[in-house]
């Protein structure tokens, strides 16, 4: 496959799909092509250490260190520290593993040495060996808020403490509007060729990312080649609250609700095969639909997909 030369490519996501269309991307894309922007609204403190789920998503993907299982977490971890932690009293809802515990800690170290999450970030994806610049949405703390029919909680006690039982009312996304682009963000928005927003979480993963001031109209009225890949397969979420939370806030849970949802700030929607009598309602709003196997479930998913994306960009051959 030959590559355009120069495209650059801005990768926006969040959770377990965002960062395997982000593995196909990294896989096909030298390091100086591909910035991924990842969702720091679920980040949360646990046992006084500064947790990015979404971060350590992306980097245990990249760096191989995943666990195929779950998408989450480190490949063959043990959990005797929290079994412990449990034993002394702790609060032990929110699954730590022992690996786990290693990264937390030593971002924890970092940040109170006074480097900043994109510092700390850069310094442990490095540590992996990542060569991809795995780039956090702000350096200044933002915190994803949903009011349920359980009360006002974060994203970890609804995703994880309640599994995503309670019924979503609304969603905030506190300390936003006093935040600003990390400096990799705001260089890769403005050299960007091509966005793409992975298949994620719209309302959990992406939505905190555009509440920045300012990034939503950088993306609105950007030059580059929009694109985003529908979370949305068959009428429900691939994995994930993504369809539950969209219908309790009154939208149409299908690819065609997530076009609604990217309107404005996407020029292609790629929906997979399941959905292709969509194809219509998607072009209605505005947004070119495009139709292809979506489903990521091996690496060569991951590439394959990946590879779609860009060639709709024109960006290899």
């Amino acid at each position: 496959m030959s590559e355009r030369v120069g495209g650059k490519v801005l990768a926006l996501a969040g959770g377990v799909g965002g960062a395997k269309l982000a593995l196909g991307l990294a896989r096909i894309l030298p390091p100086e092509r591909l910035a991924i922007v990842v969702n720091t609204g679920d980040d949360e403190e646990f046992h006084g250490l500064h947790v990015s789920p979404d971060l350590d998503t992306m980097t245990y993907t990249l760096s191989g260190w995943y666990n195929q299982e779950t998408g989450w977490g480190v490949a063959g971890d043990s959990f005797e520290m929290l079994a412990v932690l449990n034993r002394l009293g702790s609060d032990t809802w929110f699954n730590l593993g022992d690996r786990d515990f290693a990264m937390h800690i030593r971002r924890t170290e970092l940040l109170r040495q006074g480097m900043t999450l994109s510092q700390v970030t850069a310094e442990l994806t490095g540590r992996l060996g990542i060569e991809h610049a795995i780039v956090p949405m702000s350096d200044e703390p933002v915190r994803t808020v949903l009011e349920t029919d359980a009360g006002t909680l974060s994203m970890q006690e609804y995703f994880v403490k309640h599994r995503a039982g309670p019924v979503v009312r609304s969603i905030r996304y506190a300390g936003a509007d006093e935040a600003t682009p990390s400096p990799g963000f705001a260089e890769a928005l403005g050299s960007a060729d091509m966005i793409v927003f992975c298949p994620s979480n719209p309302h959990l993963s992406v939505a905190p990312i555009l509440a920045i001031p300012g990034v939503r109209d950088a993306i609105e009225g950007h030059s580059a080649c929009r694109m985003a890949v529908s979370p949305i397969v068959g009428g429900d979420a691939v994995r994930g609250p993504a369809g539950k939370i969209m219908g309790e806030l009154g939208a149409e849970v299908s690819a065609v609700g997530v076009a609604r949802e990217y309107a404005g700030l996407c020029d292609v929607l790629v929906v997979d095969t399941q959905d292709a009598g969509l194809a219509d309602a998607i072009a209605s709003v505005s947004i070119r639909p495009v139709v292809t196997d979506t489903i990521m479930q091996t690496d060569d998913d991951k590439i394959a997909l990946a590879r779609t994306v860009l060639r709709l960009a024109e960006f290899a051959e």
